[in-house]
């Protein structure tokens, strides 16, 4: 059974949060994963906790609106 414009466009919407959120909260642990080396908790460099933190925060931040835009313009997973 197919489903109607309207049914489409609100699965595509769900998707496109999940996505976004996904993409929120691998930023988040990438930032914690990050701080965790720089605190010594995990035995590696200090610049590679560096280089992960703020890689997160980039991630965290930007990634978001960029998947926005591209799921606006009808660049989304199933199109």
């Amino acid at each position: 059974m197919s489903r109607s414009p309207r049914q489409q466009d609100e699965a595509r919407a769900r998707a496109g949060y999940s996505i976004i959120t996904a993409a929120r909260f691998g930023g988040v642990a990438m930032v914690l994963l990050g701080f965790a080396i720089v605190r010594g908790i995990i035995d590696l460099p200090y610049w590679v906790g560096a280089v992960i933190a703020v890689a997160g925060f980039i991630e965290m931040f930007f990634l978001p609106r960029f998947i926005a835009r591209r799921f606006k313009a009808g660049a989304g997973p199933d199109r």
